[in-house]
């Protein structure tokens, strides 16, 4: 079997079935098509999350999910209009304006509603425990429900700020600037230009310090590694204290639906 493969979607029944009886944890990535300056792709954070857990679940085991894009944010209506996230903090009070691109608001209800399908999903596929990192709003809405999800679903849940990683150098800490800039260039340099914003006296929607300057690929490189130290051998010890799945695939009554 290819090792390698550890993305839910990729993975053959004997595949997953394998994995999820070794190492029966499932990484979620809380994404979002949102506006992350004019140097950065508008999926960032599900290219942040998602990159990370994979780089993670080949290092110790686990299945990462596909991300999940939608997620809540503040909202405001002005007019007949509705603003989300960015529009709304990146401009001066009562003038905010929809930032091109952004695509991904619900209520955090529905969203919690979201999630809790996809626990009850993920408990049924075997898994027993979830761990969710990303938009910030999102992993909030997903923090506040820990203990519900342990109470309904026997199901431990994590975000990678619970196993330590915080700071300008955690995991997804601010927004569009040093520390979300450097982890996207360390994971495909490819998608960020900051010559895009090298002469604005104020860039569009970044929030935290400046990444100009300051943000690099050896730097998101190293981040990276830093934080799979941090959070690798404390995810581990909590799947030791974990009950073992023993999937199987073995079927019996099997109906011939061939042609």
């Amino acid at each position: 079997m290819n090792c390698e493969k550890v993305l839910y979607e990729e993975l053959q029944p004997a595949e997953f079935v394998e994995k999820v009886n070794e190492f029966p944890v499932a990484y979620l990535p809380l994404g979002t098509l949102e506006w992350h300056g004019l140097h950065m792709p508008l999926g960032a954070d599900g290219i942040q999350s998602k990159g990370f857990f994979e780089l993670l679940a080949k290092r110790i085991g686990g299945i990462v999910m596909p991300m999940l894009f939608l997620g809540p944010d503040r909202a405001e209506k002005k007019g007949e209009n509705y603003f989300y996230g960015m529009d709304n903090f990146s401009f001066q009070d009562k003038h905010p304006q929809q930032l091109e691109g952004s695509a991904y608001y619900v209520n955090e209800e529905l969203f919690k509603t979201i999630l809790d399908n996809i626990i009850s999903n993920l408990k049924r596929a075997g898994f027993k425990m979830v761990i969710a990192h990303g938009h910030g709003p999102s992993m909030e809405a997903f923090r506040k429900e820990h203990d519900y999800y342990l109470d309904k679903y026997d199901m431990p849940t994590f975000t990678l700020a619970e196993f330590g990683s915080e700071g300008d150098e955690g995991i997804m800490t601010d927004h569009a600037a040093f520390n979300e800039t450097t982890l996207v260039m360390g994971l495909r340099p490819d998608l960020v230009n900051l010559d895009n914003i090298k002469d604005d006296e104020i860039p569009i929607a970044i929030w935290g310090k400046d990444p100009r300057g300051t943000a690099s690929e050896a730097t998101g490189k190293r981040i990276i590694e830093e934080n799979l130290d941090l959070v690798c051998t404390q995810i581990i010890e909590k799947v030791k204290e974990l009950p073992k799945p023993n999937r199987k695939l073995s079927y019996t009554d099997i109906k011939n639906m061939m042609r």
